[in-house]
């Protein structure tokens, strides 16, 4: 890009960074919600017109899916998200976008996006997984490998809305798990791109190569706030993916993953940057500055390795039993929380996922040095979950 343009870009993004929090949807306060709940959300904005809603059709269930659209611009962007009903940062990101154009009708971000784009907003595509939060449909059909056979009707809405409006631009919003590492840098990644490919041959044609300047945007803005935590996933073609056949079908398509962020477990930091880079990466596209992109930036991206877990006990002795000699091992451990059948509590679990040398690994949450304290056997098994509270019992002398 200009020079010039790259100064405005940068001053662009760090006000709109500095406006979230007086624009954010205040009231989403957990990143666990229903339909129910983000259409409470959305609800004053339609009731002040910001946006045109017409029904795509159904989910499995019976939920009514819906497209927004915003703006009058000859040039048009699609976004959907939660197509995995357990990834909703995206969809809280997006309800913070409409809340900047509600509250900044005259901010220049505001005012050129919607004169020269039209915007076709596809929230929470899979309202029937967000209402369990799980991954999958209704039917235990994981809708993002359903491209081609088209047999949920999740697929065919996202399919058919594609189809007729046949937008300039896609992205592709989904969460990844938090444990992802910025190649072998130990730094956990908040953001990954992806270009995909269209085709095995993983080859540049015009849509792919726009799409790789759209997502060398992307990660221009979010290199003025997180430089070191930026990465992107692998470009093996997946043939019954969305992401790759809609590049194939002729959007220049940019899937966007949030990651993780320490002491960020609902990813709000992260939901912020989702809001800033797309307002900013729209802006960019508006003005007719993305063609100007330098795809070398997304070129260099490290990639995504899963080098992380939740919890590193470091330096500690394992000895399995009296015959066999004591080894000094570090131990990772992954939480999660599941809803126990017999209370309908959620239980918080710890899991052992590896012993050994860890080195490579780094943790989300906590490290800590056990300085050759002794775990006790007993209690060491890997990939037996127990109860997190527990795990203080795992050194002998916590």
């Amino acid at each position: 890009m200009k020079k010039n343009f790259n100064s405005e870009l940068e001053n662009i993004s760090r006000e709109l960074f500095d406006l979230y929090d007086s624009c954010k949807v205040s009231s989403i306060t957990s990143s666990r919600f229903t339909q129910a709940e983000m259409l409470r959300w959305l609800h004053p904005f339609e009731d002040q017109h910001l946006f045109r809603k017409s029904i795509l059709g159904k989910s499995a269930e019976g939920r009514e899916i819906a497209l927004y659209r915003m703006g009058n611009g000859p040039v048009k962007a699609m976004f959907w998200t939660q197509m995995h009903g357990d990834e909703p940062t995206a969809t809280m990101a997006i309800i913070d976008v409409f809340s900047f154009f509600s509250k900044n009708p005259e901010h220049i971000v505001a005012k050129t996006i919607l004169e020269k784009l039209t915007l076709l907003t596809i929230p929470m595509l899979n309202p029937d997984g967000a209402g369990c939060f799980t991954r999958r449909n209704a039917q235990m059909i994981d809708v993002n490998r359903d491209a081609l056979t088209l047999a949920t009707p999740e697929a065919r809405i996202l399919k058919d809305a594609r189809d007729q409006y046949q937008p300039e631009y896609g992205f592709n919003l989904h969460d990844q798990e938090p444990r992802y590492t910025v190649g072998i840098t130990r730094a956990i990644t908040a953001v990954a791109l992806l270009a995909p490919a269209a085709d095995e041959s993983r080859g540049d044609n015009p849509v792919r190569l726009q799409a790789k300047k759209v997502a060398s945007t992307f990660a221009q803005i979010m290199s003025f706030f997180i430089p070191d935590n930026i990465a992107k996933w692998d470009d093996t073609f997946c043939a019954n993916a969305f992401g790759d056949n809609i590049q194939k079908w002729g959007t220049s398509t940019v899937l966007i993953e949030s990651g993780g962020w320490r002491g960020d477990p609902d990813k709000f930091f992260i939901r912020r940057l989702n809001c800033v880079g797309l307002l900013a990466v729209l802006y960019t596209i508006a003005v007719g500055e993305i063609g100007n992109a330098d795809v070398a930036l997304y070129e260099q991206i490290q990639f995504n390795m899963k080098l992380g877990c939740d919890y590193i006990i470091r330096n500690a002795v394992l000895k399995t039993n009296d015959h066999i000699a004591p080894i000094r091992v570090d131990v990772g451990i992954n939480f999660d929380k599941r809803i126990n059948t017999l209370t309908g509590q959620i239980d918080e679990l710890a899991t052992i996922v590896d012993i050994g040398d860890l080195d490579t690994l780094t943790a989300l949450e906590q490290e800590v040095n056990a300085d050759g304290a002794e775990l006790d056997a007993n209690l060491v098994k890997i990939e037996h979950p127990f109860k997190a509270n527990k795990i203080k019992f795992l050194l002998k002398y916590m």
